[in-house]
């Protein structure tokens, strides 16, 4: 009789510690202090230690057609390593956004937020899964993902797209037009 292993990749906690890499936003209230408090509480979170944080760079919140303007964003990366599986590090930042005063709506996905946290690569692994989808699926059409994550971690290969941070990054700034 033959075992199958019936958990998923994102609920499959790792052998040994693994790199994963964050995106962090802010762009409501004092933004740098709730990217700093948010890295903090999840440092204090049982199997995750940040590693390197990028600089916080701001930019101007993404223009949606028919929604209000928003306020900038500053934005940041992070390292961690972690024993946690995919899933249980998603719920940590989730409960991080939560402790930091963040409101999801069921109806609005682009309001403004004081803290959003994305998990944008997990080791090498590639998960899609109802509610976690690694890599991130947007990541390498956003500059203010790459350019902070390219400052950390530039060595960082897109397990699908099979291209380094930095590659895509250089990629992604030569395709948008100055002031985009």
């Amino acid at each position: 009789m033959t075992n199958h292993d019936h958990t998923s990749a994102a609920d499959r906690s790792p052998d040994s510690a693994v790199i994963a890499h964050l995106g962090l936003g802010s762009n409501l209230g004092n933004r740098a202090d709730t990217i700093d408090a948010a890295l903090a509480l999840l440092c204090a979170t049982r199997g995750v230690s940040v590693l390197v944080r990028s600089k916080i760079i701001e930019t101007p919140a993404l223009v949606r057609p028919g929604a209000p303007a928003q306020p900038a964003y500053l934005n940041a990366a992070a390292t961690v390593e972690t024993t946690m599986s995919p899933r249980e590090l998603l719920d940590a930042m989730l409960e991080v956004e939560r402790q930091l005063g963040r409101v999801r709506s069921a109806t609005e996905r682009w309001e403004p937020r004081t803290i959003d946290m994305d998990l944008l690569l997990y080791a090498d692994r590639v998960i899609d899964s109802p509610g976690l989808v690694v890599p991130h699926p947007a990541m390498h059409e956003r500059l203010f993902v790459l350019q902070p994550l390219a400052e950390i971690a530039p060595d960082a290969r897109h397990p699908v797209l099979g291209r380094t941070a930095a590659e895509l990054f250089a990629r992604l700034r030569a395709a948008t037009p100055a002031g985009a």
